[in-house]
């Protein structure tokens, strides 16, 4: 068969996914649904200051909501009246808590506590404040502030069950594999706590999600410049957000350089590499070049006036089983499960160890095989490889130069999560020999990845509402309809909404039809 030529590609994109039944868009707008009633809860159930930097995170949105500017890094104090909150919280009664408008106005002025947040961009703070002052903050009691920028994160990361089944989808072309990958997300509670708290994370895990998914479609046959010019948008939308997002800029340019090769010549292929990269940067980059203007450093650190420089005390020295202790052990927990402020509640260090070795187990045995979808997978890897190096890098610095081994976060990964879904995926289908095995091994991930999720929120919930201990009671209930935001009956119902969407998922993956391996789009 002859060559297509580049033209024709261009206009007409070759899919490699086949037709979506109705059946399978039923699942996944179910499922999409019971993520985000899942992320719901979580936004319920985890006391407010009680995510990682969620204190910080409150306290820069109400800074700019009440019209303060986005300070040099460092320059930022925790407002008093934020601080007022926690205290109230710590020790009084809920009938007694505050408004913001009357925390503002008793409690007055910055604190000596330094908010880190503006060594980021303020991308995400202003919308949170927007959120706020749609809400009219001032009137409402700061909890249901709180919960106000809470449920804009949920809005924010909900799509990613979509975009994780339509990633799958297009490189593996098989709805059963595709509908698992959405149930994944499921799996991971440390997620669902930093999706559901107010972060800067939640709006870049969704922008590099659809990133992600631009790029599977262009890796796999997606030539369009529509798609290549989406994907620069998108990852200019994400670095106006978060310096994670940043290693996104090399993976997008590897993916749009790559896709293509044997059917775009390589200076058409360069051209709309550019193109790509320009546009981010056109839309992106004007954060990044301030600090390098200002601060002569692409990513000041906010942490500087907290965790200055120090020498090791006499006798002691760096070693590297120390930090691959503390580093690679923290990963692990923090990845999967351990929220909390310092990451003070674990799912089970062992847990987390094994579920961090089988998955890694399978990925580098199975995923890299020889097949149609070697390219694409290689090409996926990269976004989650640099994420590693860089904060390898990063916490190996901080060790040399503070003696703390710093910036060891899980949830840094959580930019390349649909990546790892993918990769997954086709990991997890090479496994079994035959159609039936196939069926059997998704079957027993489908349950696995909810049960991981549902044992993960019932230990947070042990934590924060019955002092960690398990199974949970009546009087539990009655003590956070005490302090929780809301009934506790809302949150049973957003949980029964969640169980029927999981079982459901579940089902999809047990009934689907068979699938052979994915093949090269011919």
């Amino acid at each position: 068969m002859p060559p297509t030529a580049p033209a024709d590609v261009t206009a007409r994109p070759t899919t490699a996914a086949s037709a979506v039944a109705r059946w399978e868009r039923i699942a996944i707008a179910v499922l999409t649904a019971a993520f985000g009633c899942w992320l719901l809860a979580w936004a319920l159930v985890l006391p407010t200051f009680q995510a990682p930097d969620e204190t910080a995170h409150i306290d820069a949105a109400v800074h700019l909501a009440i019209g303060d500017p986005w300070s040099a890094p460092g320059a930022m104090h925790v407002l008093n009246a934020v601080q007022a909150a926690a205290q109230q919280q710590a020790t009084e009664p809920q009938s007694s808590w505050s408004t913001m408008t009357e925390l503002l106005r008793e409690h007055p002025g910055d604190s000596a506590t330094v908010n880190q947040m503006t060594q980021h961009p303020p991308t995400a703070y202003l919308v949170g404040a927007a959120v706020l002052r749609a809400a009219h903050f001032g009137d409402l009691r700061w909890d249901h502030a709180v919960l106000a920028l809470r449920i804009a994160d949920v809005v924010a990361v909900t799509p990613l069950a979509l975009l994780a089944w339509a990633s799958v989808r297009r490189v593996t072309r098989s709805p059963r594999a595709a509908v698992l990958g959405a149930l994944a997300l499921f799996a991971t509670p440390q997620l669902a706590s930093i999706a559901a708290s107010v972060s800067n994370d939640a709006p870049v895990m969704l922008l590099t999600g659809i990133v992600v998914w631009l790029a599977t479609r262009i890796l796999t046959g997606d030539l369009r410049w529509r798609t290549v010019l989406g994907l620069g948008v998108a990852v200019g939308a994400a670095i106006w957000v978060k310096g994670t997002a940043l290693p996104a800029i090399p993976f997008v340019a590897l993916v749009v350089l790559v896709a293509g090769a044997g059917v775009l010549p390589l200076a058409r292929r360069l051209v709309r590499t550019v193109a790509a990269l320009g546009l981010a940067a056109a839309i992106g980059a004007w954060w990044w070049l301030h600090n390098l203007v200002a601060y002569h450093r692409l990513q000041p650190n906010g942490y500087a006036a907290m965790r200055p420089p120090k020498e090791f005390p006499p006798g002691e020295h760096p070693t590297l089983g120390h930090f691959l202790d503390v580093s690679w052990g923290t990963l692990a927990r923090t990845f999967w499960g351990s929220p909390g402020i310092k990451a003070q509640v674990t799912i089970g260090d062992v847990f987390t160890a094994v579920l961090t070795a089988v998955a890694l187990l399978v990925v580098v045995v199975f995923a890299f095989r020889r097949g149609p979808e070697l390219r694409t997978v290689v090409v996926l890897a990269v976004f989650p490889a640099l994420l590693i190096g860089i904060q390898t890098y990063t916490s190996a610095h901080a060790y040399l130069t503070t003696t703390e081994v710093a910036a060891t976060q899980g949830r840094y990964y959580f930019p390349a999560v649909v990546c790892l879904i993918v990769v997954s995926a086709v990991a997890w289908r090479r496994i079994p020999r035959t159609g039936a095995g196939r069926r059997v091994l998704a079957v027993v991930l489908a349950v696995a990845a909810p049960v991981v999720g549902l044992y993960g929120l019932t230990v947070v919930t042990a934590w924060f509402w019955n002092a960690a201990r398990v199974p949970l009671s009546v009087a539990d209930a009655e003590r956070y309809a005490a302090l929780g935001p809301v009934p506790t009956a809302v949150v049973a119902v957003l949980l029964a909404v969640v169980v029927v969407g999981m079982v459901a998922g579940i089902v999809a993956v047990a009934v689907a039809p068979g699938d052979r391996r994915a093949v090269s789009a011919r």
